[in-house]
């Protein structure tokens, strides 16, 4: 049962072959079970028990109505976890796209784990641990690595690392992460799911934690490109309390059944041979292209010639934003404050210190520095003219007659934590997001598709990218390579004989 899609599970929700508490209690002991991987912050158990059994009450009557719950929200932060003030972590309404999840009778497992305020790629850097990725603990992975259960595991990717490990390991149908650079699909990548990013203005961003307003986007993780499709059906439209949000342009996202491939004509940008790109995400990249035009798809190499300098344009961009989002957490409206009380300088100087860890702090810094008087037209102006550029270059391709592009995610499968570690936040940024950001610069929709295994066991993902608010057609052309490639479920590799004693303990 926990392997079927959100469609399915709902089915049998409406068949009565299962009841939400007893699903409920299914999601809850999966929960207890893959504690190792350390993808939730909070686990609401009590008021999701309570949430399913409201649920199951509205499904013997016939109705459905909204139900909330608050819980802490920490960003994986120590200057939101701590509990002075009191309550001040628990927010005081909820997010617009998790309110319109709860109206639909959607049952909240808990917060997932990340990089603290979403600044990383491989959910390494947050205030409660590293999230480790599922396939870490499949058989394809440890056969090739013969390695012991608690060493050598692999990132979950980041920074919403804990929500892909979350749908991966089958504790959750469904997570949000918020995709500012690639946040989501890194991950999404990396764990095996679909995430995607949908236009920006389509979904409200309304609730959700800022990191770079501009480019921030609300992203969906599922294990199916169909039930990505009726999460943002349910999810878009105009926002009263978000200005940037848009009418949606269909009210519903029920993708066509037999999508006719030979209507489209498939982009694969040269830019996007990065260096560092692995051979065998490249054979995936060449062979899914090939299935393409083996259909009867029209396939065509494109030029984005602005693409190299998107990813320095985006750190400028992004540390900018940072310095200013960061402002509010001072310690003297909310969240951690320090002992410090010689000054109110003193204290705002020694709150931030303590509470933000190096990566926040050198993003701020640098944010600030840009932002000089006499930095500001050589480094932040100019990045968002190069930002323009860009967004350009994708505008006269998809005029040209390109429908979608086709690009790799992430330059290989997910790297061991020990490997990942070696190098700093920055560069590791700069190597992953190197696919993702384009798009987050453009405003464009994109989504992540798992393809297949490595040579070393481990998900491979592929990205389409398609013009602004054709999210419908990309999330079709994405279901015919979902239909084709036939990606592995990790439920046919991974049981319960991967944890460990104590685990095995807990979850009893």
């Amino acid at each position: 049962m926990l392997n079927l899609t959100v469609r399915e599970v709902s089915l049998a929700l409406r068949e009565g072959r299962i009841s939400p508490t007893e699903l409920c209690r299914k999601c809850l002991n999966r929960i207890k079970k893959t504690r190792h991987l350390n993808a939730y912050i909070t686990v609401t158990e009590e008021s999701a028990l309570k949430q399913a059994q409201e649920a199951e009450t509205r499904l013997l009557r016939g109705v459905c109505g909204p139900l909330s719950v608050s819980s802490r929200t920490t960003s994986a932060q120590k200057i939101l976890r701590q509990h002075v003030p009191p309550g001040y972590y628990f927010p005081p309404y909820n997010a617009t796209v998790v309110q319109k999840l709860f109206d639909q009778g959607a049952v909240l497992m808990g917060k997932t784990n990340m990089d603290e305020f979403a600044m990383g790629a491989g959910s390494t850097d947050g205030a409660f641990g590293p999230v480790r990725n599922p396939w870490s603990y499949a058989t394809p992975y440890r056969e090739q690595r013969g390695a012991a259960l608690d060493s050598d595991w692999v990132i979950a990717g980041g920074s919403s690392g804990g929500s892909a490990s979350a749908v991966a390991s089958l504790t959750s149908y469904l997570a949000l992460g918020s995709d500012t650079g690639g946040s989501t699909r890194n991950p999404g990548a990396l764990c095996g799911v679909v995430a995607l990013k949908p236009s920006y203005g389509l979904l409200s961003r309304h609730g959700l934690i800022p990191l770079v307003n501009s480019m921030d986007v609300p992203g969906i993780m599922t294990r199916s490109i169909s039930d990505a499709a009726m999460v943002l059906g349910i999810l878009q439209g105009v926002d009263a309390r978000d200005s940037t949000t848009v009418r949606a342009p269909s009210s519903l996202m029920e993708l066509p059944e037999d999508f006719d491939v030979k209507t489209i004509c498939l982009g694969i940008p040269e830019e996007y041979h990065a260096p560092g790109l692995s051979a065998e995400t490249v054979a995936q990249w060449h062979r899914v292209a090939d299935m393409f035009e083996m259909a009867g798809a029209r396939v065509e190499r494109v030029s984005l010639p602005h693409t190299q300098y998107s990813i320095v344009c985006y750190h400028v961009l992004c540390c900018a934003e940072v310095a200013s989002n960061m402002a509010r957490f001072d310690g003297l409206e909310y969240g951690h404050c320090s002992a410090v009380d010689s000054s109110t300088e003193a204290m705002y100087a020694s709150t931030r210190h303590e509470g933000f860890n190096d990566v926040v702090r050198g993003r701020i810094l640098s944010g600030n520095y840009f932002l000089l008087k006499q930095n500001y037209l050589r480094y932040f102006l100019k990045a968002q003219k190069v930002r323009r550029l860009i967004a350009q270059d994708f505008k006269r391709v998809f005029s040209s007659g390109v429908d979608v592009l086709l690009t790799p995610t992430t330059l290989a499968d997910a790297t061991s934590y020990s490997d990942f570690t070696q190098e700093d936040n920055r560069t590791r940024s700069t190597q992953e997001d190197v696919f993702t950001q384009p798009a987050n610069m453009a405003g464009l929709p994109a989504v992540s598709v798992p393809t297949t295994l490595s040579g070393r066991g481990l998900p491979i993902g592929l990205q389409l990218i398609g013009p602004t608010f054709q999210d419908k057609k990309l999330l079709s052309v994405a279901q015919w390579i979902e239909q084709r490639v036939g990606f592995p479920p990790i439920s046919d590799h991974v049981d319960d004989t991967y944890m460990t004693k104590s685990e095995q303990t807990s979850a009893l």
